[in-house]
């Protein structure tokens, strides 16, 4: 008894907040809930990040949506990369269960079923509103670190660009880099060295390949206009709740380049547009990157310093980064070290090198004198996790076993039928899905090539008059007689036809009765 009355002294003031918060669970001793002791989470230290992690099973996914759906009836917007497709349910009230209920009365709390307002995103040929980025937002500096070019290929890079500046071409799609690119080294080659120095060959073909590799990811659907403006990921329905912008990325878990290259995109985006906010009673948006070792295991060394700087640099423009995966060692013990909330379901232990995983997971997350974390971390049932977060001092609150709430909304996907009804009454569909081609670096060096090659025909035509009037004799410069003229020029002709006349003239007085005395 004065276990449990310490540890729900423990719990209670640990997790008593000034400020917003909500309610993620139930705290447990053991195997045992304490009702009425309550896990809250502090809204005004959710922008420093945070970490979902567990074994397949354990309901990473569903946390997530709980957090998510709370964060939403709180007025903060999410944005949530759905991987598996499971997360548009969120969209719609859950039908309750009565399971659900035994698990409310446990924790101390009433279950409301509510579904949230969402807005459906996609990369590819998935319902929803396009993303598009120009490959101008992107800059030579982070496209050479995404293609993981050396320095004299980003050297290139960074000229490509700026010829495209100072010519006034627009950079707007991987066609219009890829014309760039060809041009430096064929047609414009003297015109580019006289301005910018010698460019190699066997380097742009390297960028080039780098290029390919991209596209044949499918990058070129991601690449072009309209421009998706960051600023509509922080929207609120009538009702001041946050929207909550689903990307469906069923199909993108074959293309991890593109989707690390996205991802990048757009932190830095956000990064680069949303202004300082410093400490805010709540985030201004939150993210959350489901499977996220699809992100760190295709980025590039320079890729990965990049992702690490913009996530120290991020929460001091009100966004939360929230990682979910299977194991912290997923996730890089720099941006580990940089996450602040962290909610860890079981991981299993079926060999050795399992156990050291466990190991090494249980020493990211603050001593207990209440639990045996190497163990309880294998024993947690579905829907229980380890949970600590960041009090508004910055200090982690104590390590609690949590017995998590049930969604809200539904734990199951949308019909197809719900999905097309959401994508019709989007107002951000109606305004990213019409595709935009206007004139770019592509049209505009083409144009030019075209007339290049028509001056340099005219050019040829006129020196091939020259050359042939040079060579006629000056006395027969006029006009050639044609064959038929030449003929009947002749002497022979003229012969012939003097014969001819003098004949019919003969027949014809004979005729007539006439004889002519020769």
């Amino acid at each position: 008894m004065e276990q449990a009355a310490a540890f729900r002294e423990s719990i209670d003031n640990g997790y008593t907040f000034e400020g917003p918060s909500f309610v993620l669970g139930g705290a447990m001793l053991g195997d045992k809930t304490l009702t009425g002791t309550l896990v809250r989470l502090p809204l005004g230290t959710l922008n420093r990040h945070g970490l979902i992690a567990g074994a397949t099973g354990t309901g990473k996914t569903k946390t997530l949506q709980i957090i998510a759906e709370q964060l939403s009836r709180e007025g903060v917007p999410s944005l949530l990369m759905d991987i598996k497709g499971d997360l548009s349910g969120i969209a719609v009230a859950a039908a309750g269960h009565p399971k659900i209920d035994e698990r409310h009365a446990a924790i101390g709390i009433p279950f409301e079923a509510s579904g949230s307002p969402v807005e459906l995103l996609s990369l590819s040929d998935e319902p929803g509103a396009r993303l598009r980025a120009t490959v101008l937002e992107f800059g030579p500096v982070l496209f050479s670190k995404m293609l993981n070019l050396n320095e004299t290929q980003s050297g290139i890079m960074a000229v490509a660009f700026k010829y495209a500046a100072d010519n006034h071409l627009p950079l707007l799609d991987l066609k219009d880099l890829r014309k760039i690119l060809q041009y430096l080294t064929n047609e414009g080659k003297e015109e580019v060295e006289k301005e910018y120095g010698r460019i190699s060959g066997s380097s742009v073909g390297a960028i080039m390949r780098r290029v390919v590799e991209l596209e044949s990811q499918g990058a070129e659907r991601f690449f072009g206009e309209l421009s998706f403006d960051v600023n509509d990921l922080t929207r609120l329905d009538g009702n001041g709740r946050g929207v909550v912008s689903i990307v469906r990325l069923t199909d993108m878990q074959d293309r991890p380049k593109l989707f690390s290259t996205f991802m990048l995109q757009l932190l830095a985006e956000i990064y680069a547009t949303f202004p300082e906010e410093g400490d805010l009673d709540r985030p201004k948006l939150a993210v959350f990157i489901d499977e996220a070792h699809l992100v760190f295991e295709e980025a590039t060394d320079a890729l990965l310093d990049q992702l690490e700087a913009i996530i120290k640099l991020i929460r001091s423009k009100g966004v939360g980064l929230f990682f979910v995966t299977q194991n912290p060692a997923d996730i890089p013990a720099d941006v580990l070290g940089q996450l602040g909330l962290k909610v860890q379901h079981a991981l299993r232990a079926f060999t050795a090198r399992d156990r050291k995983a466990i190991k090494l997971a249980s020493e990211n997350y603050p001593l207990s004198d209440f639990y045996d974390i190497d163990q309880t971390l294998t024993e947690l049932g579905t829907g229980e996790a380890f949970v600590t977060a960041l009090d508004r001092k910055g200090r982690p609150t104590p390590l609690v076993r949590t017995l998590l709430r049930a969604p809200e909304s539904r734990m199951d996907v949308l019909t197809e039928q719900e999905i097309a009804g959401l994508v019709r009454k989007s107002p951000l569909a109606r305004k990213y899905n019409e595709t935009i081609d206007r004139e770019s670096a592509y049209e505009i060096l083409n144009k030019k090539l075209e007339a290049a090659e028509a001056a340099e025909r005219q050019q040829e035509i006129r020196e091939q008059r020259h050359k042939a009037e040079r060579t006629v004799p000056v006395g027969r410069r006029g006009r050639d007689k044609s064959m038929f003229e030449t003929i009947l020029s002749s002497t022979t002709t003229r012969q012939i036809g003097r014969t001819v006349a003098r004949e019919l003239t003969r027949g014809l007085l004979g005729a007539l009765g006439i004889k002519r005395r020769r």
